[in-house]
């Protein structure tokens, strides 16, 4: 069993009165181990932003941080402390246009102690929000090449979900960081969950990572069914891989294992996968068209 927290039962979360929801989705990213080239959590700011949420509430980091590991951040203004930030997890509430469902953004920090008392915390929330799917996205670091599409997996809380959402599990055994923890707890609670894992190339693993963030965001509307604001990001992306390329150009060794990369990817990619991802892409084409009124 979970231990207990200091207060002799898991503490709740204080959520914000946001009265009754329609059909809440729920879209989570948390730093860290998770989190290859902050591709992850850059899709939730990027969801945050576009969608302009609003926090409903946060954990209390008291019991599951490590202050001397993940620090405060204190803003100074005329020589004056004004701001101190915690390190938490944090859950806002968004209202995409024309969805007809509410969207539960949830951005934190991988927590350093405590884990099963943290994912009881947000399951609990989810629970009391009425949560219906939950997405947990995370990137790994992989061998991948940056000119190629990059790869997205996925794992769901059992087969139903998964034909549900059209998506292919994989299979995997091995260390897993606290959205795979989270995940399971979710799948505990009878709570649909599925997580999204976006392959970096290993060899440029320092964020940004621009494509990686947007795979995993056209990946949430296919699963979603919406188009997603994405801003400049595909500009970023053709821009970072232009940027890959020109580093690659400079040195031989690289430029040779991005090709072996290449090769190795292209010998996998199934004739009948390429033509799964051009109908998916096509769909998201007559979103973002239908989103647009026609024009």
């Amino acid at each position: 069993m979970p231990e207990r927290g200091r207060r002799g039962r898991w503490p709740a979360i204080e959520l914000d009165s946001v009265g009754e929801l329609s059909s809440p989705v729920l879209i989570a990213a948390f730093e860290g181990w998770n989190d290859a080239g902050e591709a992850a959590s850059s899709a939730v700011g990027q969801l945050s932003s576009a969608w302009d949420a609003k926090v409903i509430g946060a954990i209390d980091p008291e019991d599951y941080y490590d202050f001397q590991v993940t620090r405060p951040v204190i803003e100074v203004a005329d020589g004056k402390a004004t701001e101190l930030v915690w390190p938490t997890t944090r859950l806002a509430l968004a209202r995409p246009p024309d969805f007809g469902r509410d969207l539960i953004l949830v951005h934190g920090i991988e927590p350093n102690m405590r884990w099963q008392g943290f994912t009881a915390e947000l399951v609990t929330a989810f629970t009391e929000l009425k949560v219906e799917l939950v997405i947990l996205l995370g990137a790994l670091l992989a061998d991948s090449p940056h000119t190629r599409p990059l790869q997205v997996t996925a794992a769901t809380s059992g087969p139903e979900i998964a034909a549900q959402l059209h998506v292919e599990s994989v299979d995997y055994k091995g260390p897993t960081g606290i959205v795979g923890v989270l995940q399971h707890a979710c799948s505990a609670a009878g709570l649909a969950s599925v997580s999204l894992w976006a392959a970096v190339p290993h060899y440029v693993a320092q964020p940004p990572s621009p494509k990686a963030t947007l795979a995993l965001l056209r990946s949430v509307e296919d699963i979603m069914d919406i188009a997603v604001p994405l801003a400049d990001l595909p500009a970023e992306a053709r821009a970072w891989e232009r940027g890959v390329d020109e580093l690659a150009e400079q040195d031989s060794d690289v430029a040779e294992y991005v090709r072996t990369l290449e090769e190795a990817k292209d010998a996998t990619d199934l004739p009948e996968a390429s033509g799964d991802a051009i109908a998916r892409e096509f769909e998201r084409y007559l979103r973002r068209r239908g989103d647009n009124g026609g024009r």
